[in-house]
């Protein structure tokens, strides 16, 4: 396979590429990320396979919109409001999914963490492509991932069918939360836990 270098504006010939089921790298607002279409279990397998990812190791799903979590995801009032106040920005939030989606995508948990990018390319890939996107970080297992394209070319160089153009922008991870009956600090990020249980706790 060789790897094609393309422009945000080659944006029609990316979705088709993930339509296909194929596998492609991309800026975001944290670190450059891997992507492929949800619901194709074979190019699930394939970015498992070049990232070298652990198997219960479960991506993240990144979706256009709001209305686009709430169709595949189990929100509460609280959660929703911490999706209002805090997406698109650099939050994931890890909450139950919906009976229809398949089970590899939460590797069999029923539970998946799920964002909005900032970043307008990513909102509009997604839109474009129809469905929301598996989206890891763009690394081989154990590795820092790649900050640009260039680096994210070098990784996974004839591995991938594309890889997008541009930079990220913090170099910071989201910051990951689990919400349920309660919320709990997954990972650290960009946004302090500190704020999001505070608007959590608010009586609504």
């Amino acid at each position: 396979m060789k790897t094609e270098f393309f422009q945000q504006s080659d944006i029609h010939k990316l979705v088709k590429l993930l339509q296909n089921g194929q596998v492609i790298a991309f800026p975001t607002e944290t670190v450059y990320g891997l992507g492929v279409i949800f619901d194709n279990e074979a190019a699930f397998k394939e970015m498992v396979r070049v990232k070298l990812r652990p198997a219960d190791k479960p991506f993240t799903l990144m979706c256009a919109s709001l209305s686009q979590i709430q169709a595949y995801a189990v929100t509460n009032p609280k959660i929703d409001r911490l999706i209002h106040t805090y997406m698109p920005g650099p939050l994931t939030i890890v909450m139950k999914v919906q009976d229809h989606v398949p089970s590899w995508v939460s590797l069999n948990t029923g539970h998946i963490g799920i964002r909005i990018s900032s970043l307008p390319f990513v909102r509009n890939l997604i839109a474009e492509t129809g469905k929301p996107l598996l989206v890891p970080s763009a690394n081989k297992a154990g590795d820092p991932p790649a900050q640009t394209g260039e680096e994210a070319l070098a990784i996974f160089k004839d591995e991938i069918a594309a890889v997008v153009a541009g930079a990220s922008i913090s170099n910071v991870p989201s910051t990951v939360v689990a919400a349920g009956d309660t919320l709990t600090l997954l990972r650290a990020g960009s946004i302090p836990f500190a704020d999001l249980l505070k608007l959590w706790e608010e009586t609504l």
